[in-house]
């Protein structure tokens, strides 16, 4: 049986500066599933309605929280969706900020609380004055989304704006000092890349050592194709910062695109083989 897929691209406003790079990816994927024999056909996250995908595999790279919220129906209904809704909504990062340190993972000291609240009561949990202020639930939209303050009255501006944007929940979090590496990965698939983004001293670090909590951190969120950052400190340690659901891959799209229709196309198969072992099996009982 010749599989059916769904592709799903992303939102443009949640592709702030990578709409091409998004849109690239999803269809080097596509091209790439049709290339080992699966029929597929793309949506768009503005347009997904609940009658809209008749595909039972979906792969998605949708993000805003209506989106999310349509695909979770697709999802109970028995589709197959990588990644799936729920994996997403981990990632939100009122989410991510408790789900990776209770997985044991190293993460930064962070704290939750809404901005209303946060604007006349400004945690001084953190030893440095630098905190990263974040907006709680998807990644950025806008460059002030994610920012760093080196003062109260910084802190307040941002918190401020995201409260008159209508964004309830903040994360404050502590500035870790040290060189900032981006990776990106798929999950059952051993594909891993990764370099450095940004600081001048490039410390040497373990590198199975990063492979290996990113790839954990992705199991505690459900995800199967991901990308984040991490900190190396000046001792070699890693400390993930962020984990983001399906990035662009920009660096590594061709083999990244490749390795994501494998990953698709094999999943797909146990999906339909499952399915059919459980109606077979229903047959038989009646």
């Amino acid at each position: 049986m010749k599989l059916q897929f769904a592709g799903i691209r992303r939102k443009a406003e949640f592709s702030p500066n990578h709409v091409t790079n998004d849109m690239q990816i999803i269809s080097g994927t596509a091209n790439a599933l049709r290339k080992l024999g699966a029929d597929v056909s793309m949506y768009d996250e503005g347009d997904l309605t609940p009658d809209l995908i008749k595909e039972n595999l979906v792969f998605s790279m949708v993000q805003g929280p209506t989106g999310t919220r349509k695909l979770t129906k697709f999802a109970e209904r028995g589709a197959l969706i990588i990644n799936s809704p729920q994996s997403v909504i981990n990632c939100y990062r009122v989410n991510l900020v408790r789900l990776l340190p209770e997985g044991g993972i190293p993460f930064p000291k962070s704290i939750i609380a809404s901005t209303e609240e946060l604007i006349n009561t400004i945690p001084t949990e953190f030893n440095s004055n630098k905190v990263w202020v974040k907006r709680g639930d998807v990644h950025a939209v806008h460059r002030e989304d994610v920012s760093l303050a080196y003062t109260n009255d910084d802190k307040q501006n941002t918190l401020h704006e995201f409260n008159r944007r209508g964004i309830e929940q903040a994360v404050l979090q502590e500035h870790l000092v040290g060189d900032t590496v981006k990776f990106y990965a798929i999950r059952e698939t051993g594909f891993f890349h990764w370099y450095y983004l940004n600081g001048i001293t490039h410390t040497p670090f373990n590198e199975e050592r990063l492979h290996s909590i990113a790839e954990a951190s992705a199991e505690i969120l459900g995800l199967y194709v991901f990308g984040g950052d991490a900190i190396v400190a000046q001792d070699g340690t890693v400390t993930i910062i962020d984990i983001n659901d399906w990035p662009s891959f920009a660096p590594v799209r061709e083999a990244a695109s490749r390795h994501i229709a494998q990953l698709l196309f094999r999943k797909g198969q146990e999906h339909v083989a499952q399915h059919y072992n459980e109606t077979k099996a229903l047959i038989h009982c009646d």
